[in-house]
Formats: C-alpha cells, structure tokens, sequence
C-alpha cells in the first residue's frame, strides 16, 4: 500500500493541499484497486474498470484526462486501408496536455491516447504517426508492413498523439504558431512518453520492463527523434521510410514542381499541366531499362533489384535518336527525370536532399501521384503540389509565407537560410547517439522505390551516425533496404515483414538481426531475405520463389 500512496507523494503539484488531497485519493483509489492484471472472470473485469475509470482521477498541472474507460474485446476501430483485428479488453485513456489559445487564437493542446491492457506483457511502445498528424489516431499499435497482430493484441500498452495541433493530416496551417512547430518537430513525444509512463505505472502499480517506438514515415521521423532527443526512454526503436531531413525533403519537394514545369505543357493561363510531363509509357520504357541493366546484379533476374549499389542506370540511355520517336525519350524528358533523381544540390554539387535510387516504383501509380498527379488542367494536385507546398509555406518556411510561389526564380542557398530554423527542430539527422546506443538499439528501413524518401540519403545518415557514435552505433543500428517497395508498403515488393519481432528479440535476447525474410502483399508464395547495409541478398542457388535461396553478401 505504501508504493501506491508514494506515488500519489510524488505527482507534480503535490505540494499544495488541494492536489495532496486529490492526489492522495486517487492513491487510495488505486491501492483498493490494484489486485490483478490479466482478468479472467466477470469479477476480474469489473475491478478493471474501476482502476481505469479512477484515471480519470489524475490531477496534474496541464494534463487533463478526458475519458477512460474499460473496452471490452472486439475489433479495431476502423481506419482506411487497416485489416480489421480483434483487440482484447483494455482501458482506453484520452487526454490533453497543455492546452492553450495560440496565434490566431486557434485552440492547440497536444491530445493523446493509451490503451492499456488487462493482459499485459510489460511492454510500452509508442505508434508514431504520419503526414502533419493533426489527428489522435486509435493506439492498436498498428504496424505499417507486418503481417501479424497489432501491438496491442500481443499485449503491449500503446500510445499516439495528435503531435499538438487538430487538422487534416496535409494541413499545415498551425505552422505559424511557434509553440505549435515545436510541439510537432519533438516536444509532443516528451510530453506523451512522459505522461503515457506515469498512467500505465498508476493503472498496473509498477512501470513497463521495456519501452519500443514503432512509426514509419513521419512516424519514422519521430522514431529516429526518439533516439536522438529521448535517448534514454526507449530500448527499441524502428524507423520506417522516415522523412528524417524533412526541411530539406520539403525544399527539394518544391524544387521538384520547377523540375517537372519545364517539360509540362501549359493551360490558357499559363500554368503547367504536371500530369502530361511524362506518359506511362514513358514511364514504363524506364522501368524496363532499369531491370534489363540492374536485375540481375545479386545473380537472378527475377524482378528485384537488390544490389542497388551496383546499379549505373543513367537515362541518358534512353535518348532517341536521330529520327526516333517512340520507344525512348526527348533529351529534355531526360534531364528532367535525371534532375528529379539527383534531387536539388548546391552550386557546389552538394546533395541538399537525395539522390534516388531507380526502381520498378517508377511506374507505379504512387511515383506519378507524388511527382506529377493526375489532373489533366493547370490546377496541380501532385502530393508534391498539395502536402509538399503546403507545409514548405507554413511549416518550413520562417516566417511563414503562404504566398510563396514554387515557380518563381530562387537559389536553393536562399531557400537553405530559410529553412534552417525549423529544421534545425524538426530534422531528424544528428548522427550523435552515444547515449541511445549503451542500452538502445534500432532498425531503419526504407523503401527502394519510396517515392518521397532517398535510400542513399539515409545511408549517409547511417555512416554519419558511425563516425560520430562509434562502434557502439555500429552495433546498435542496423538499416535495411527493400527492393521495389513503395512508401511503407506497396510495390512490386517483400513489403510484409516482422520488425516488431526482430527488435524486441534484438533488445530482449541478444539477437540481432542479420536478415529478416520478407513476403509480398501482391506476388504469393514469394519470400526475400531484407539485408542489414552493406548487405544485399544474392541468389545461392535453390527455388527461386524461396528466402532460403538467398544469402546477405557485401
């Protein structure tokens, strides 16, 4: 009893009488309370909800708990594009911290959730989110490319926050609050990390053994930030397709439309047509060029390019010739699609965000919709046109400038001054993690066709993260690449596999992951093995549908 009543002593804002006496209530409430974690009978579930429903008792300056309740077994929430999965029984815990009136007087608080198990297996991880959140999204711990179950069906308590603003996830408005880019760049993993581990120790009476971080995309960004701002509160941490340098992903966003309205025809008024820069076709012809040189690099033409280091596909190669009109490409058309794989550069040919790796991706239908979109007027709708201006005006940009015109004449040094400030928060790039990797480890991953984040890009955060960190780092991170595979998922691709698993064996066990065999969610009955970099997977011999039939070789 004596535990629970201390940390009652020990909430913030203890001191002064009204909140001792809350506080020392809400102990009571929970040391009644604390008999059993795993309910197995109608008795068991009631005295659940009654531990979760005295969370609603938390008395703590700028938290405010909204809602807890206890959720009997049933299916996920919906959400687009998520396989319906049956969740236990948990309590559900939503919240607000810090809320506030900010510029605009736009109401902004940072909302998060908890659900907590009754179940439980010790663990506590935190689902990152994607785009600009804006949004609570449900805290299943789903995770973007496995298979199996979520997280909170293995029984992990699982966390997600709005990163401190309510809006549509392509919505970047609330850049011109300062606090509000702050909140979104790191501070709203603090605070939900450290409010998150303060209920789950009130509701089960003792804290997590171990703590994960699971997020791809701008979820992978904040998996990467958890490492490098949160050093000490996470022992695994995985980082999928993450928009790591976002302030210089978003310039070389912008820079891509300039690319791209060079070879567009334009409309009445002037303005480009994006989607008519390049036909499938055009698209397609590069694809098989890419796979008639790379494919068979590892030692199998099978459709995956996994020795993508060795690939020296240019599209010069495509050129037409004299006289020739179809089955190539104009020399504009080249240089276009040449400058979008370089991404920007300085005046000195330093790579700002870049380069990409060619890819089957090229002509699928993610590539276009980010590159050129589909809109067949001078009104874009290219991700890069909508999210990507969107939030380089608003977020990026300092101050915000929500006039800012991508077609106007710019060096991308002046666009470097400006961006400087956010992403001096928000990027997700410092190579220091000395104090993440004594006791952390961490798995990244990206896919090789991702038509937004740069695999070589990573890889030059990886060899930075070496050379500052150690070995240490080297034996505390590992990167894998995954041929064909969109961004998180899609692709002619293995886009199915297990990294929850391999970093809880990896922190848990000792076991690192040497590879880790990965299926497709559209070619059955196909298995690849993903390899830590320098790695890539070489056929050895065998059924060539099988992951056994491939080895990890530099």
């Amino acid at each position: 009893m004596r535990r629970f009543e201390r940390l009652a002593e020990n909430l913030p804002g203890a001191g002064t009488a009204r909140t001792a006496k809350r506080s020392l209530a809400f102990s009571a409430a929970i040391t009644a309370l604390a008999i059993g974690l795993a309910p197995t009978s109608a008795r068991d579930s009631s005295k659940a909800a009654e531990r979760c429903a005295a969370l609603l008792g938390i008395s703590r300056d700028g938290v405010l708990i909204e809602r807890a309740e206890l959720v009997p077994p049933g299916p996920t929430p919906a959400l687009p594009g998520a396989k319906p999965r049956d969740l236990p029984e948990h309590c559900l815990v939503r919240g607000v911290i810090d809320r506030r009136t900010g510029v605009g007087e736009r109401e902004f608080g940072i909302g998060f959730e908890l659900r907590l198990p009754t179940g439980w297996n010790g663990r506590f991880m935190f689902q990152g989110g994607g785009g600009l959140d804006g949004q609570v999204m449900p805290a299943v711990g789903n995770l973007a490319n496995s298979p199996g179950l979520p997280a909170l069906a293995r029984g992990f308590a699982v966390a997600s926050t709005d990163s401190g603003h309510s809006g549509p996830i392509v919505d970047a408005s609330f850049g011109v609050d300062q606090q509000a880019r702050i909140d979104y760049a790191y501070n709203a993993l603090d605070k939900v990390t450290n409010e998150s581990k303060r209920i789950l120790a009130e509701f089960y009476g003792k804290p997590a053994h171990r703590s994960y971080f699971v997020g791809c995309s701008n979820g992978g960004r904040q998996a990467l930030m958890a490492s490098q701002r949160l050093p000490l509160e996470f022992d695994g941490v995985v980082a999928g397709d993450p928009a790591m340098g976002f302030s210089r992903l978003a310039l070389g966003e912008v820079w891509n439309m300039q690319v791209v309205a060079r070879i567009s025809p334009k409309d009445d008024a002037g303005r480009p047509i994006y989607s008519r820069a390049f036909t499938d076709d055009d698209l397609q012809l590069v694809r098989k060029a890419v796979l008639a040189r790379c494919d068979g690099l590892d030692g199998l033409a099978d459709g995956f390019i996994n020795d993508w280091k060795s690939c020296g596909f240019h599209p010069r190669e495509l050129t037409c010739r004299s006289g020739q009109s179809e089955g190539c490409l104009s020399e504009a058309k080249v240089s276009v699609l040449n400058d979008l794989f370089q991404g920007p550069m300085t005046t000195t040919g330093r790579h700002i965000y870049g380069p990409y790796t060619y890819d089957t991706g090229i002509a699928s239908s993610a590539w276009r919709g980010m590159k050129l979109g589909t809109s067949a007027t001078g009104e874009p709708n290219s991700a890069d046109s909508t999210l990507g201006l969107g939030q380089f005006r608003y977020l990026q940009l300092t101050p915000a400038d929500p006039d800012w015109d991508p077609l106007q004449p710019y060096t991308v040094e002046d666009l470097l001054e400006r961006i400087r400030y956010q992403g001096g928060i928000g990027d997700a790039d410092n190579p220091l993690l000395s104090t993440f990797a004594r006791k952390g480890k961490m798995i990244v991953y990206n896919g090789m066709a991702d038509q937004g984040m740069s695999t070589p890009e990573i890889v030059r955060w990886y060899q930075a993260m070496i050379a500052a960190t150690g070995e240490p780092g080297r034996e505390a991170v590992r990167f894998f690449g995954v041929p064909g595979m969109l961004h998180c998922g899609g692709g002619e691709a293995t886009d199915r596999f297990e990294m929850l698993d391999a970093i809880v064996d990896w922190v848990e066990k000792g076991r690192p992951p040497d590879q880790i065999v990965a299926t497709s969610s559209s070619m059955p009955g196909i298995s690849r093995p993903l390899c830590p970099w320098p790695k890539v997977a070489r056929y050895s011999g065998g059924d060539t549908n099988s992951a056994a039939s491939f080895t990890c070789e530099e």
